[in-house]
């Protein structure tokens, strides 16, 4: 359900401050350069996992020093929503994905159920790897089998957080800091 306005200004003002606008940037920065480390000769294919992958994708792009190419798709499970309901893809890649190095940008590995099936789909290509980078890992116990990332940024609490790509029904991704929202 669509949040209205005063809503989204009463949670924003109401919300915790998890991650300032300073330790956001320094774990792009970090992120930015374990990547550069593992991808600078390998002219990998970053791809963009929309909407909530915008934000970091660019913040990390923007720290990268060598060619690469980018792309993106687009999958959801909440459509707006504080809850994940079944996958649906919107848009896949149109760049040739077989034999590239792969590397996936989003914005937040929770349960994990969107980015084991992003790279379920993506190894049906035979890429010659396949990475996943998050600003975010959510901390709790109820991880989907297979879910993980190997860049990820920041760390918090099993909370619904906003800020940095992710969203509170559809308001508030592009705020520079993650935040909480007060009772959930």
């Amino acid at each position: 359900m669509a949040a209205t306005l005063e809503e989204a200004r009463r949670v924003r003002a109401e919300a915790e401050c998890l991650h300032d606008a300073t330790a956001v940037q320094a774990a792009y920065d970090r992120m930015a350069n374990a990547i550069a480390r593992d991808y600078a000769d390998r002219n990998p294919l970053v791809l963009c996992v929309m909407n909530g992958g915008l934000a970091p994708t660019a913040e990390i792009l923007r720290r990268l020093d060598f060619p690469l190419e980018l792309d993106y798709l687009h999958a959801t499970r909440y459509r707006g929503a504080t809850t994940g309901g079944g996958l649906i893809w919107k848009r896949q890649p149109e760049k040739p994905l077989e034999r590239r190095h792969l590397l996936v940008i989003d914005d937040i590995l929770d349960e994990g159920h969107t980015l084991v099936a992003i790279r379920k789909a993506l190894a049906e290509f035979a890429p010659a790897s396949l990475r996943v980078a998050v600003l975010t890992e959510k901390k709790h116990d109820r991880r989907a089998p297979g879910a993980h990332a190997e860049y990820v940024g920041l760390e918090v609490g099993d909370r619904y957080v906003f800020g940095c790509g992710m969203d509170y029904k559809e308001f508030w991704r592009q705020l520079p800091a993650l935040y909480a929202v007060k009772g959930l």
